[in-house]
C-alpha cells in the first residue's frame, strides 16, 4: 500500500482565535443544543458571527458575546419566555481552561474529519499499488498541523463528548483517539455515510460500525475459510478440466463467496423469503454452485455442450445463464428461493430488469413493506462508474410505482476495466459515487480481508432491512487473470501483473491465519479440501450420464404455458356486452366532490356515450374497455412510461386530477368492482432503458397479466435498443424464458420532423425471426431452391406465433387493439408483442369501432380484408390491391372516394409479423385480375416494405393468379407532407 502517513506537512490551517466550551458529560439543560452532533454547525456560525457580527441571529449574537466575555456553563444563553421555566438556571460551573476548550473543540473537528474522510487512508487495495479513490494524497484535515497539533500533543488528555467509538469516554490521550480513529476509520474498511441527511441513520450507522469491530467467533471463523476453499476449489477444478475454456472465474475475490453467503444468512433470519439477483459473468459460476447451490453434473454438461436443444439456457453461454433454486441454511429451518437472471455481455443491463421482477415478486406476495423480497446487484467497477444504466436503476430506486424497498449493491472491484485503467475510465473518486444521489452508504473494503467483508455484507443487509434504501458493499481485489482466462493482461497492466503474480490468494492467507491462531489444525484444512474435491471429481465423473429433473418452468406460475413445441389453438377474445357498457360507464366517471378540467369533462362524457350507444367508440375508449375487461377477469394490468397516465397526446386520462386541490386524484379503472385485480398506471421518469427493462423483469415473474410500456413517442425506444436486442427479441431463444410484455410506440407520418414520425418499424422486422419462405426453417432443413416454400398454415397446424419470438402490430381499428391486448394474456403462453400505436388516428372521424366489434364471438384480425360492397360485387374488375397497415389506410380511403375509384381494393394487414401467409393468399384470390401493390408512409429502406415484399411473394406462390408485388412509399416532411400524402396515394391507387 502506498503509504499515506497522518503526519505529512501541508500549509498551516486558519488560526483558531476563538474558543468554544467542551463537555465533559451533558450540556446544560438550557443549551441541550450544544452537544457533540452539533459542533459542525456552532463552529460554523462562531465563524460567521467573528466576521460579521450582524449577520447571525440576535440569539446567536448574545450567545457569542456572552461567551467571549467569559460566561461560564448555563448563562451564555438564556431562553426566550415560556422556554424551560421548570429548569432553574444553574450556577456558574466551569473547571476547563481556555487551552483545554480550544484543544477539545479542534479534535471535535478532527473526529468529524475522520468520520467523513477517513475512507480516504483506508488500506483498501489488497495489491498496495493503487488507491481505492484514484489518490495518493492525505487529506489535510486528517492532520495534526491543521488543527496547529504537534507529536508534543500525542499524550495531551483530551476532553470528549460521549460517542460510542470511544464507548462514551469522556477523555482520552490524543495518540489514543486518532488510534481509535484510525482502526475504525481507516482500516481495511473505508466507511462513506456522512454524507447521509439523516441524522437518525447515521447515529445508527455508527453504533453498528462500533460494534462491527468485534472478533467474529471462532464457528464463524471456520465457516469462512471453508467458503474461501470452496470458492478457490471450485476454480482450480475448473482451470485443471477445461484447460482452454473461458470462465471468467473469481480468482482475487473470492471473500465474495463468504460475504454472499453470510448476507444471505442475515437475511433469511430477517425473514427474507425471496432474493433476486442480478449479476456479471465474472464469478457468475463460483456463485451459481457454492451458493445458489447447483448442481456440479449440469455445469460439466454446461463445459461439454451436452444440453438438448430445448434445455434451459442451451441459447447462449454458461456464464450468462440464470437459475432459480431453493437455498437452505446450516441449523436452520426452512429454505429461501434465489433467482438469479440471466443476463447478455452487455453490463448493468440486467439491472432493471432484476428491479422489476422483484417489484412484481413483492406485489404478487403481497410484501407491502418489502422486507421479504429483496433484489441483490453486483456490478464491476468500471461498469458501475461508466454505464449510464447504472444512474437511471437507481433512479427508480424512490419512486412509488418502482421502489423495490433497497438495492443491495455489490462491486468486484479489479480496480481496472477490460484493459482500462481507473484512473482514465472515471472522473469520480470511487467507482460507487454515483450511488451517493440517493443516500446509499458505501462501505469500502479490502477483499483480502474475509472477515471484513463478511462485516460489511452483513451490515449491508440490516441496512437495506431497517431503512429500506440502497447501500453499497465496494470490494477492492483484483482480478488474477486477464479479462478471461486466454487473455494477456501484461500488454498494458505489467506492473500490477506482476505484483498479482506474487500475491498469494486470500484462501491461502487467511488460512495461515486461523492454523497461527490455532482456530484449525491442518487436518481440518485438509479434510474440508479433499471433501470438496472428492464431490466435484463425482459430479465430473457422472455429468456424461446425468438426467437433470426438468425444473417446473419459471416455478410454479408458469408450469401451465406451453412451450415452442406445443400446440396452442386461436380462439376467442370477445367480452360480454353489458359488462363492456358497465366499464364505459365507470372509466368516463368521477366522484362528486372531484372538480376535473372542464374540457375534460367532455372528453369522459362523449367516451361514455359512445360505449352506451355502441357507436363511434375510439382507440382511448378500446384500451380502457381492454384494460377494465382484464381486470374484471382478475387478471392485474400494469401500464409504464412517460407520461402514460394522460397520454402523450391527452387521449388517456386514466388518472384524473383535481383542479382545486393538489395532490388530489382518481383512477376510475380501479373502481370496476370490489372483486377487480389491481390497475397500476405511472408516469416513470424521463428514462427509456431501466424503465423498459423494469417492466420486462415485472412481466417475467408472473404470465397472468398484462404489462405495457409506451414510449412517449415511438422512435424514443431506441435508447432502450439494448433491452429490445438481447432480453426482448432473443430471451427466450437464449434462456427459455418467456414474456407477454406489451411496447406501445407511437407512429406515423403526419409532418412532425424526423425524431416523431417513425417508431422504426423496419428495426423490428429486422429482429423477428419469422421466415420469409418456409415455417420454422433452418440453414440445415431448407430446400435449395429459388422457389419459395409455403409454410403450414392451417388452423389446427400453425405453430407461427408459437414458434416467433415477437409479434409486430400495426392495427387500424380500435376493435383490433382491444383484441390485440386481450389476446396476450388469454393465450396459453406468452409473446412479447410490439405495436405501433396512432397519433393522428385517436381521433380520426374514420377509425372508429362499435361495440359488436367487442362482443362475444369476436377475435383478434389478422388481416383485414376489404368490405366495400360496391367493390366487392365484382371482384374481376378489380385492377389492383393495395396492401397496407396502419394509417396510411385512412389516406387510400379517403382519397378513393373523394375520386369515386371503384377499381381498386384495400386489404389491412395487422399482424406483419409473424406474416399472415394464409390470409393475403385468400385475399390476393379474391381479385384475380388484380396487380398486386404495396404502400406505406415510409421510405423504402424503412417501414415494412424490406419484410413483406419477400412474404408476399411466398404467399402467392399458391395463388393462380399473381406472382410479385410493386412498391409505392414516401417520406415525411413538414412543408412537403401533404403534397407528399397525395402523391403517395395516387401512386398506390391511380
Amino acid at each position: 500500500m502506498v503509504s499515506r502517513s497522518l503526519w505529512h506537512k501541508s500549509s498551516p490551517p486558519p488560526s483558531l482565535s476563538y474558543s468554544m466550551r467542551a463537555f465533559s458529560a451533558q450540556p446544560s439543560p438550557t443549551e441541550s443544543f450544544l452537544n457533540g452532533t452539533s459542533t459542525p454547525y456552532v463552529e460554523a456560525m462562531f465563524e460567521q458571527w467573528s466576521q460579521d457580527p450582524q449577520s447571525v441571529h440576535p440569539s446567536w449574537r448574545t450567545f457569542f458575546e456572552l461567551e467571549n466575555k467569559g460566561f461560564g456553563k448555563g448563562l451564555s444563553y438564556t431562553p426566550p419566555p415560556g422556554m424551560n421555566k421548570a429548569t432553574p438556571l444553574p450556577q456558574v460551573a466551569s473547571s476547563m481552561s481556555l487551552d483545554d476548550i480550544q484543544a477539545h473543540v479542534k479534535v471535535e473537528r478532527l473526529i468529524r474529519a475522520y468520520e467523513v474522510r477517513g475512507h480516504n487512508i483506508a488500506t483498501l487495495d489488497p495489491l498496495g499499488i493503487m488507491d481505492a479513490d484514484l489518490s495518493s494524497e492525505v487529506p489535510p484535515e486528517l492532520k495534526l498541523e491543521y488543527y496547529q497539533f504537534s507529536e508534543n500533543d500525542l499524550d495531551r488528555e483530551i476532553v470528549l463528548a460521549p460517542r460510542p467509538i470511544f464507548n462514551g469516554a469522556s477523555s482520552m490521550k490524543l495518540k489514543d483517539i486518532i488510534s481509535s480513529l484510525q482502526h475504525v476509520y481507516c482500516s481495511n474498511i473505508g466507511f462513506e455515510f456522512m454524507f447521509i441527511q439523516e441524522r437518525e441513520r447515521v447515529l445508527w450507522l455508527q453504533e453498528r460500525i462500533r460494534n462491527s469491530q468485534e472478533h467474529p467467533s471462532s464457528e464463524t471463523r471456520k465457516a469462512i475459510l471453508k467458503d474461501l476453499i470452496h470458492a478457490s476449489g471450485f476454480e482450480d477444478f475448473l482451470k485443471r478440466k477445461y484447460v482452454s475454456e473461458k470462465r471468467f472465474g473469481l480468482e482475487g475475490c473470492e471473500s465474495l463467496i463468504a460475504g454472499m453467503k453470510s448476507m444471505l444468512t442475515t437475511a433469511f433470519d430477517d425473514g427474507v423469503e425471496y432474493t433476486v439477483l442480478g449479476m456479471p459473468h465474472r464469478g457468475r459460476l463460483n456463485i451459481l454452485h457454492n451458493v445458489m447451490q447447483k448442481r456440479g453434473e449440469v455445469i460439466f454438461n454446461e463445459f461439454a455442450s451436452r444440453l438438448d436443444s430445448d434445455d434451459e439456457g442451451s441459447g447462449d453461454v454458461k456464464y450468462h445463464l440464470g437459475m432459480s433454486s431453493d437455498i437452505t441454511f446450516p441449523g436452520r429451518e426452512g429454505k429461501m428461493h434465489l433467482s438469479l437472471m440471466a443476463n447478455p455481455s452487455h453490463l448493468e443491463a440486467v439491472n432493471p430488469v432484476v428491479e422489476g421482477k422483484t417489484r412484481a415478486e413483492q406485489e404478487f406476495r403481497n410484501d407491502i413493506e418489502r422486507k421479504r423480497v429483496v433484489p441483490i446487484l453486483l456490478h464491476g467497477d468500471a461498469a458501475f462508474a461508466g454505464q449510464g444504466v447504472v444512474y437511471e436503476t437507481i433512479g427508480l430506486a424512490a419512486l412509488p410505482a418502482y421502489t423495490t424497498g433497497g438495492t443491495l449493491h455489490i462491486i468486484v472491484n479489479n480496480q481496472i476495466g477490460f484493459t482500462t485503467d481507473p484512473r482514465v475510465s472515471r472522473s469520480s473518486p470511487y467507482c460507487t459515487d454515483v450511488a451517493k444521489m440517493v443516500g446509499a452508504p458505501i462501505f469500502h473494503v479490502n477483499g483480502d480481508d474475509p472477515e471484513a467483508v463478511v462485516r460489511c455484507c452483513n451490515l449491508a443487509m440490516e441496512w437495506r432491512q431497517k431503512y429500506g434504501t440502497d447501500v453499497v458493499v465496494d470490494i477492492v481485489c483484483y482480478r488474477r487473470h486477464g479479462h478471461n482466462e486466454a487473455d494477456q493482461p501484461a500488454f498494458t497492466q505489467p506492473l500490477m501483473y506482476q505484483r498479482i503474480g506474487k500475491q498469494p490468494s486470500v484462501t491461502s492467507t487467511y488460512t495461515k491465519q486461523l492454523l497461527e491462531e490455532g482456530v484449525v489444525d491442518q487436518d481440518w484444512v485438509k479434510n474440508v479440501a479433499a471433501e470438496y474435491e472428492s464431490r466435484l471429481s463425482s459430479a465430473f465423473d457422472n455429468a456424461p450420464n446425468f438426467v437433470d429433473k426438468k425444473p417446473e418452468y419459471l416455478g410454479s406460475y408458469w408450469s401451465k404455458f406451453l412451450r415452442r413445441i406445443d400446440l396452442a389453438k386461436p380462439f376467442d377474445t370477445g367480452f360480454d356486452t353489458e359488462k363492456l357498457k358497465h366499464i364505459g360507464k365507470v372509466s368516463s366517471e368521477f366522484p362528486e366532490d372531484l372538480t376535473v378540467h372542464r374540457s375534460l369533462e367532455k372528453v369522459l362524457a362523449t367516451r361514455k356515450q359512445a360505449i352506451e350507444s355502441g357507436e363511434g367508440i375510439d382507440w382511448a375508449a378500446a384500451e380502457s374497455l381492454a384494460f377494465g375487461s382484464l381486470l374484471l377477469e382478475n387478471y392485474p394490468v400494469r401500464l409504464s412510461g412517460q407520461d402514460v397516465e394522460r397520454g402523450t397526446f391527452s387521449q388517456r386520462h386514466h388518472i384524473l386530477h383535481d383542479q382545486k386541490h393538489d395532490k388530489v386524484t382518481y383512477q376510475p379503472l380501479s373502481h370496476l368492482s370490489s372483486a377487480q385485480a389491481q390497475y397500476t398506471v405511472s408516469n416513470s421518469h424521463l428514462s427509456e432503458y431501466a424503465v423498459l427493462g423494469f417492466e420486462l423483469g415485472y412481466s417475467q415473474a408472473h404470465p397472468d397479466q398484462l404489462v405495457c410500456w409506451e414510449a412517449q413517442f415511438g422512435d424514443f425506444h431506441n435508447t432502450a435498443q439494448c433491452i429490445i436486442d438481447q432480453f426482448i427479441a432473443a430471451g427466450e431463444h437464449k434462456w427459455k424464458r418467456q414474456s407477454g410484455l406489451v411496447m406501445l410506440l407511437p407512429h406515423g407520418y403526419e409532418g412532425m420532423g424526423p425524431e416523431h414520425s417513425s417508431a422504426r418499424l423496419e428495426r423490428f422486422l429486422q429482429l423477428a425471426n419469422d421466415d420469409e419462405s418456409c415455417e420454422a426453417s433452418s440453414p440445415l432443413t431448407r430446400q435449395n431452391t429459388d422457389t419459395p416454400v409455403y409454410p403450414e398454415m392451417s388452423r389446427d397446424a400453425r405453430k407461427q406465433i408459437q414458434q416467433c419470438n415477437i409479434q409486430v402490430l400495426n392495427c387500424s381499428t380500435p376493435a383490433n387493439y382491444f383484441h390485440a391486448l386481450r389476446r396476450q394474456v388469454h393465450r396459453t403462453f406468452r409473446k412479447p408483442l410490439v405495436v405501433m400505436t396512432p397519433k393522428s388516428l385517436l381521433r380520426h372521424p374514420l377509425c372508429k369501432s362499435t361495440l359488436d366489434e367487442f362482443g362475444p364471438g369476436t377475435r383478434f384480425r389478422r388481416l383485414i380484408p376489404e368490405h366495400d360492397k360496391s367493390i366487392l360485387q365484382d371482384p374481376s374488375d378489380v385492377k389492383r390491391l393495395v396492401l397496407c397497415s396502419g394509417k396510411v389506410y385512412y389516406d387510400l380511403l379517403q382519397y378513393r372516394e373523394v375520386k369515386g375509384i371503384r377499381d381498386v381494393a384495400i386489404g389491412r394487414i395487422e399482424q406483419i409479423s409473424p406474416f399472415p401467409f394464409d390470409l393475403v393468399h385468400r385475399h390476393a384470390d379474391d381479385f384475380p385480375n388484380a396487380e398486386i401493390v404495396w404502400c406505406q408512409e415510409e421510405p423504402k429502406n424503412m417501414g415494412a416494405w424490406s419484410y413483406v415484399q419477400p412474404r408476399i411473394e411466398t404467399a402467392l406462390s399458391k395463388s393462380t393468379h399473381h406472382s410479385r408485388p410493386n412498391a409505392s412509399v414516401a417520406t415525411g416532411d413538414k412543408k412537403i407532407h401533404q403534397q407528399e400524402q397525395v402523391n403517395l396515394v395516387e401512386k398506390a391507387l391511380l
